[in-house]
């Protein structure tokens, strides 16, 4: 949990990720379970909890910050000025209902970047089996006021 706390702003409750499994040169892939006590359940839906869709698409962006924070690092820079922000989602499809007591694996493939903006492709795995599959992009906005 420390490493992802220092790779990305985000903090519970907005935190969708419990570990990193893997970073490759190429992207991550991290792992979640849910749990039914996670506020979101009081609200989505009473008595039949399902996993917003729009929390998993944040797991997907969370898992791109990560994979671009470690990218930062690998070039010597510090992470304490870069803020990750969603400026691009498209194709999100989702493909199985997610509930709690599930554990996802989400992928997150880098596509290319252009200028400030990195285009990803994500998916999140429910018993290997596609959930969600996603591309977006983020920007690392560096500098005063990018947190």
């Amino acid at each position: 949990m420390e490493e992802i706390l220092r790779a990305i702003p985000h903090r519970p409750p907005f935190l969708f990720i419990d570990e990193i499994v893997e970073i490759r040169e190429d992207g991550a892939t991290c792992r979640r379970t849910i749990r039914e006590e996670e506020p979101q359940f009081e609200g989505h839906y009473p008595g039949n909890p399902i996993m917003p869709g729009v929390l998993l698409c944040e797991a997907c962006f969370q898992t791109g910050a990560i994979y671009l924070s470690k990218q930062i690092e690998k070039e010597g820079r510090s992470l304490n000025d870069v803020t990750p922000v969603l400026s691009r989602i498209t194709e999100a499809k989702f493909k199985q209902l997610v509930v709690p007591g599930d554990t996802v694996t989400i992928e997150v493939t880098m596509k290319e970047t252009i200028s400030k903006f990195h285009f990803l492709r994500g998916r999140i795995l429910k018993n290997g089996k596609p959930a969600l599959t996603i591309e977006f992009a983020l920007a690392m906005l560096e500098g005063e006021g990018s947190q």
